[in-house]
């Protein structure tokens, strides 16, 4: 595994390094601690498989940085990194094509789990960040998911979808654009922007970065329900 760390702090990059090492693979890393050395890592590593981005940098916005990696790189997943909790820090990072957001405070567990997650396709969200009460110090992400999984049947019953409906949902949830979308299950896409609108109508949101939130959500809540209720049987 390839990856590039961004972060203009030596000592979290340090950090992140030991992170990645507890994979347990071959991996090689490369470290930028500006937006210019970012750049020019990913000109000399065109096989990365992921970049870890912090929002702040000394020379340049983490968002600018981000929109311009996924523009020129669109095939390498990136995830944010950063010291920020806020829900709109989120929900942008998402919409400019993040694969995942992890805030600092979170332990090297939940990074693992989150970079593990996208590595495998998914898509990380610090759901707790969207929890009316949420609980401090823990990451409480959940994951979308990805990489040809679909949406758990009870989940498009509990939203009334129709198969195609789901189909599209899935793809939604892996960060997929209409055309992708309408690409991979043979519709046009005047179609699929017909199945988008009625899946955010059934999730009574507006947009593709909430139907993610909201979805990820829902899964956490299912996921708990049943840990409960298997263990009142236990």
């Amino acid at each position: 595994m390839n990856v590039l760390l961004v972060d203009d702090h030596p000592l979290i990059l340090a950090a992140l390094r030991a992170v990645i090492a507890s994979f347990g693979n071959d991996d090689r890393v490369a470290c930028a601690e500006s937006a210019a050395q970012a750049r020019e890592r990913l000109r000399e590593h065109p096989d990365l498989d992921l970049v870890l981005l912090d929002l702040m940098l000394g020379d340049a916005h983490g968002f600018d940085l981000l929109t311009e990696m996924r523009r020129d790189h669109p095939g390498v997943p990136v995830v944010v990194l950063s010291a920020s909790e806020s829900k709109n820090d989120v929900l942008q990072s998402l919409d400019l094509g993040a694969m995942g957001y992890v805030t600092k405070r979170s332990s090297n567990e939940a990074l693992v789990a989150a970079l593990r997650t996208v590595l495998s396709g998914g898509l990380h969200v610090p759901t707790h960040l969207f929890e009316k009460s949420g609980h401090e110090g823990t990451d409480g992400a959940g994951a979308a998911p990805g990489g040809g999984q679909r949406v758990p049947q009870s989940l498009i019953e509990r939203l009334g979808l129709t198969a195609r409906q789901a189909d599209v949902l899935a793809g939604i949830l892996r960060g997929l654009p209409n055309k992708l979308i309408a690409r991979e299950l043979g519709l046009s896409t005047e179609t699929v922007k017909v199945h988008v609108a009625s899946v955010l109508r059934a999730l009574k949101v507006s947009t593709r970065t909430q139907a993610i939130v909201v979805v990820t959500q829902m899964q956490q809540e299912q996921l708990a329900s049943f840990s409960w209720r298997r263990g009142r049987r236990g």
